[in-house]
């Protein structure tokens, strides 16, 4: 018998995990007043403490979001990207993958824009279509025979816009990773101008 140790997406740790860290100390708090209350006077510390739970999510959830873009940041960082030519986009971008330690060359194959090496393992980056309004198959289909043909470890796929229903199946069938308009503004932080 095999055990299932993966959370569910849906469940209410899931999505307070992905929520911000003070909703979990709210609904934490909640639930120890209202347990407190409501129980009789042997019982109310132990309903006090029925929140705790919540308070360890709190924890892990800020964790996890320490040091990302607020919503706000991702928003402008997305309008400020919409309004680069390739040029100035692909010099942020070189300039992000070097300061992540990234030894970085400009692609010369179909669908590929970077090539980047460290620590013996190379990445295709596809990235020249970034404003696209909806990223569908084509472009991602020729970042992987790319990387088949090159025998790259990983590739990652830029786009702001949406991605079409039957895209996500394929990123994730070919460990392809895709980077939006929160992971660009983690990734190009601090670097200037942004326009």
């Amino acid at each position: 018998m095999k055990l299932n140790w993966k959370m569910s997406e849906n469940s209410l740790f899931a999505i307070l995990l992905r929520s911000p860290w003070w909703i979990s100390v709210a609904v934490g708090a909640l639930i120890g007043l209202v347990a407190a209350a409501a129980l009789p006077a042997d019982f109310q510390t132990a309903g006090a403490l029925s929140g705790f739970p919540f308070f360890v999510i709190a924890v892990m959830a800020a964790r996890r979001q320490r040091g990302q873009p607020s919503a706000a940041q991702v928003t402008e960082t997305a309008q400020a990207l919409g309004a680069l030519t390739w040029p100035a986009f692909a010099d942020r971008l070189e300039t992000a993958f070097q300061r992540a330690g990234y030894q970085v060359q400009r692609g010369t194959a179909p669908g590929v824009d970077f090539v980047l090496e460290r620590q013996g393992r190379t990445t295709l980056v596809g990235a020249r279509r970034w404003k696209a309004a909806r990223t569908g198959l084509e472009p991602l289909r020729e970042l992987q025979a790319a990387r088949e043909a090159a025998g790259a470890q990983a590739a990652l796929y830029i786009a702001l816009g949406g991605v079409t229903d039957n895209t996500r199946p394929f990123v994730r069938e070919h460990g392809i990773t895709l980077w939006q308009a929160a992971e660009l503004a983690k990734a190009l932080r601090g670097i200037s101008p942004l326009l």
